[in-house]
């Protein structure tokens, strides 16, 4: 999809309803003091299942918003009618004939991007990471466990991923800063001219860094890259570029969206750090609630064939949201969905579902509970500091700016 600019709604396209144009809370440069999972999810849970927004594909174009998770599931799995092509705009931005790989490939080309980029992810490479990732969660939480509080967000949530990523990347930590600013630019820009810079940026130096691993391969991920086959065929350079945007994004941004929910969460609700402390063995099954409850990302489809999907009818061009923090706090799905239950064992979307089931989700599950697990471990009852504005990034992707915690020590 090239991007026209948002439509009035005097110029309505012929398949939508005039009564079905809404706003949209959830646009890049927006931040908010409230706790959108308690006000703005309920409040568009009670207006139509279905609508649609001027201009809420980044700002670029207007869009379809699906607000029930048997719809969301349905558009997520449905691969005939649905292309993820263009769901993000990067490759637009920067004028460029890449996409996300495989997040932006289309049957049959994802099945061999698939089978390409899984064994990255597989069970036993997870548990090779495990004493390493561990590692760097606790060499994290020493820098701050003696102080009796910390900035959360900038100690913990964005270092330890970012960390993580860098180590796989086989990239210098120095460079820990440059990339947390780029990151900030891709997800949470505070207009389409910082995303479009971000955007250069990070491929300029992609690029350099795909053509000194061609001369000097290790063992890190663009090294895999470069040489990974599947039936003879190796990546060409746009997915090279594609495979290796994929990684900064999801590898920088998903657990750290995902720690910072996670740990207001406990620091609001002390009955549940003491229950995780007790008996650890709790944390796999909690995550997967959180996961639920503070489902962060919006991933869109571009519609290629008119298909009709709970009363709409929807064309080829049409661009359609997949808002996980609305589908995960369904309540036809989760009975009292805002009541975060630590062993509901959710069947969630959190992380997507179908063939485009997020990559990274091994990965980021096993640093979600490390991350908490070495937190409870390390420090006593904590809470948020009295008096605290907590500022919230509500874009494409939900994130705390800032989570400032308290503790005895």
């Amino acid at each position: 999809m090239k991007s026209t600019g948002p439509v009035s709604a005097q110029s309505l396209p012929a398949n939508v309803p005039p009564e079905l144009v809404r706003p949209y809370p959830f646009y890049d440069g927006r931040v908010t003091t409230d706790h959108p999972f308690k006000t703005l999810i309920p409040e568009l849970h009670r207006g139509p299942e279905v609508f649609y927004t001027l201009d809420g594909y980044h700002g670029m174009g207007p869009i379809w918003v699906f607000r029930k998770y048997k719809d969301v599931q349905a558009i997520y799995t449905d691969t005939e009618h649905f292309s993820v092509k263009d769901f993000a705009p990067f490759a637009e931005l920067e004028g460029g004939s890449w996409n996300l790989v495989p997040a932006e490939s289309d049957p049959p080309l994802h099945n061999v991007h698939r089978q390409m980029t899984n064994p990255l992810f597989t069970p036993k490479r997870m548990s090779a990471l495990e004493d390493h990732v561990r590692q760097v969660a606790r060499a994290c939480i020493a820098e701050f466990k003696n102080r009796g509080c910390c900035e959360f967000m900038a100690d913990m949530a964005f270092k330890f991923p970012i960390i993580v990523f860098l180590e796989l990347m086989d990239l210098p930590l120095g460079q820990l800063d440059q990339f947390l600013a780029w990151e900030m630019m891709l997800i949470h820009p505070k207009d389409l001219a910082e995303a479009r810079d971000g955007t250069l940026a990070v491929v300029q130096y992609l690029r350099e860094l795909i053509a000194e691993r061609r001369k000097n391969p290790g063992g890190d991920l663009v090294s895999y890259g470069i040489q990974v086959e599947h039936g003879g065929r190796r990546m060409t350079e746009d997915e090279l570029l594609g495979f290796c945007f994929n990684l900064f994004i999801g590898g920088l941004d998903t657990v750290s969206t995902n720690i910072g929910w996670q740990f207001r969460h406990l620091a609001e609700n002390p009955a549940h750090q003491a229950a995780l402390r007790a008996d650890p063995t709790l944390i796999p099954a909690a995550i997967e609630e959180l996961l639920r409850a503070f489902a962060a990302v919006t991933t869109n489809r571009r519609v290629i064939k008119p298909i009709t999907v709970n009363a709409v009818h929807l064309v080829p061009g049409d661009m359609v949201a997949l808002v996980t923090s609305l589908s995960n706090n369904d309540p036809d799905m989760f009975p009292n969905p805002q009541e975060v239950r630590l062993d509901r064992n959710p069947r969630h979307v959190a992380f997507g579902t179908g063939v485009h089931r997020c990559l990274g989700a091994p990965l980021a599950r096993r640093e979600l509970t490390i991350a908490m697990d070495e937190m409870l471990r390390t420090l006593p009852e904590f809470g948020i500091e009295p008096g605290a504005e907590i500022k919230t990034s509500i874009g494409g992707v939900i994130q705390l700016q800032n989570l400032p915690l308290v503790w005895r020590v």
